[in-house]
């Protein structure tokens, strides 16, 4: 009697996400290195899609628009920042917490956002920095982050951030202190991964001890 060894879906549906992903991936780095040669608003969605030969309504599977696209490696960027300040060592206080979390971020870019080169990243940043409309998109998301950071600075330290302001406060300095440290490097004359991470570094050296202690008892 002959029998048949079982199959089983789960490759198939294995091979048809990477494939998606696949896609996904060449609209992004598509779309970016249209918008650092062309500019972002003079960038079509049908330029994107005829570079990867791939219609609109693939393009719309994946993303909502130019900007979602346009702001897609910094959500990459921004959740592998969240996993590392989850996972700093528990000794260390709030604000280095952050600090190291950032300037780790930095030097390991391309992980973050294996998607495209480093260098595109940087270019995407500088982009969003220097274009109103994906800047205010950028803050509003940002906004988002910090609600996050917060929560996790709280669980971190338990405290509660509904009645404990350190948390908000913490997070709200250090993002202001990002702001600054974004909208220099932007303007200056060295685009570099490494001028960013030497501002953010300097800049942060002038956050105050209050928030930068430990918060917890003994």
């Amino acid at each position: 009697m002959e029998t048949t060894e079982p199959t089983s879906a789960a490759p198939v549906a294995g091979l048809r996400e990477r494939k998606k992903q696949q896609t996904r991936d060449a609209l992004v780095r598509a779309a970016l290195e249209l918008f650092a040669i062309r500019g972002y608003e003079p960038t079509t969605v049908d330029e994107i899609v005829r570079s990867v030969d791939v219609s609109q309504r693939t393009f719309f599977r994946y993303f909502a628009g130019k900007e979602d696209v346009a702001l897609f490696t910094q959500g990459l960027a921004e959740a592998r920042f969240l996993a590392a300040v989850r996972e700093r060592p528990p000794h260390e206080g709030p604000m280095d917490a952050l600090r190291q979390a950032v300037l780790a971020g930095w030097e390991a870019l391309g992980e973050s956002v294996e998607v495209i080169p480093a260098d595109l990243h940087m270019r995407t940043f500088h982009m969003i920095e220097s274009t109103p409309s994906l800047l205010a998109a950028h803050l509003r998301r940002s906004a988002d982050l910090e609600d996050e950071l917060a929560r996790v600075i709280a669980e971190r330290e338990g405290v509660d951030m509904e009645t404990d302001p350190r948390p908000r406060v913490a997070v709200a300095m250090f993002g202001g202190v990002l702001r600054v440290t974004s909208r220099t490097w932007a303007t200056g004359p060295d685009s570099s991964v490494e001028a960013i991470r030497t501002l953010t570094a300097a800049y942060l050296d002038q956050v105050g001890p209050a928030l930068a202690a430990r918060w917890r008892a003994e």
